[in-house]
């Protein structure tokens, strides 16, 4: 009895120390300006104060980066591991806040259609080894260059679209989630509204967003929680750093816990590997294949 009570211990201790299989969520916003970059950075930091081990793919070029929110000086991106051979273990990732691992990929996936076969074999390995420790990937996703992640997401991959509550931006936003629905055949988005005056005003936001998109496009629109107007928030970027680490009692620092917990409740696809990281990237890589042959053609 003392030996199987102990093999128990045993096979349970083994249960909790192996991770769950890597979640790759994807935040995008019609356009730069809206957020997005924002709430991966706050989001990251609500995982990780949650005892998730967090890495952050970043794949915006422009100043308003998440290097740059950061106030970070990235030395190699992923880029340099492509083109030198180098692995993971050779290109030190940036430690963001609670040790969040950041890794640039923006200049890699604009040279996708120069690379060879094995600089992109390169590309899939390097990728592979960087979110293989890791319980979530955040995606900070261009939705205005191409090639880019969001066209290669599988159909039920996990996708929040940041939401601003201005006029302008809904009608954005709506373009976005018709664009993606009719070319990629997306069914499924997560939204959050930013910037809302309350959680009424932002329910009433998503309603009328969710509604045109239910009965014209025939998609599945969920309301994954909203950000408050914070001047905290403003400060904290300002500060460039995540506003749950420098006013974590904020209005807006609550929101991102609300956001966080709501995320992890969001169901596991089916097929976990059609989700990973290097099977997406194998889908625009695919994709960037494709346009090439059909430029060619034509």
């Amino acid at each position: 009895m003392q030996i199987e009570r102990v093999t128990d211990q045993a096979e349970g201790l083994r249960r909790l120390l192996v991770r769950a299989s890597t979640r790759v969520i994807t935040v995008a916003a019609a356009r730069t300006g809206f957020g997005a970059t924002s709430v991966v950075v706050n989001l990251a930091t609500a995982l990780a104060h949650a005892g998730k081990e967090v890495l952050i793919l970043d794949e915006s070029p422009s100043h308003d980066n998440v290097s740059n929110m950061l106030a970070l000086k990235p030395h190699h991106d992923l880029l340099h591991a492509v083109q030198h051979a180098k692995t993971m273990r050779d290109i030190t990732l940036h430690d963001g806040p609670q040790n969040i691992r950041i890794l640039p990929v923006a200049r890699a996936i604009r040279a996708l259609p120069t690379l060879c076969t094995q600089k992109r074999e390169h590309l899939l390995e390097s990728l592979a080894e960087a979110s293989c420790d890791v319980d979530v990937v955040l995606v900070d996703a261009t939705t205005y260059r191409e090639p880019d992640i969001t066209g290669s997401l599988a159909p039920n991959q996990p996708l929040l679209l940041v939401l601003n509550s201005t006029p302008s931006a809904i009608t954005e936003s709506y373009a976005l989630i018709k664009r993606m629905a009719m070319q990629d055949g997306r069914q499924n988005f997560g939204i959050i509204v930013n910037k809302a005056c309350n959680e009424q005003a932002a329910r009433l936001i998503f309603g009328n967003v969710a509604q045109v998109a239910r009965q014209h496009l025939q998609v599945c629109v969920e309301y994954l929680g909203y950000i408050p107007f914070d001047d905290k928030l403003k400060r904290a970027t300002q500060l460039c750093r995540p506003v749950l680490d420098a006013f974590p009692t904020a209005q807006s620092a609550l929101a991102f816990g609300e956001l966080e917990r709501n995320l992890m409740l969001l169901p596991v696809a089916e097929k976990e590997e059609a989700g990973s990281l290097p099977s997406i990237m194998q889908r625009l890589i695919r994709q960037v294949g494709t346009e090439l042959r059909h430029t060619r053609i034509y």
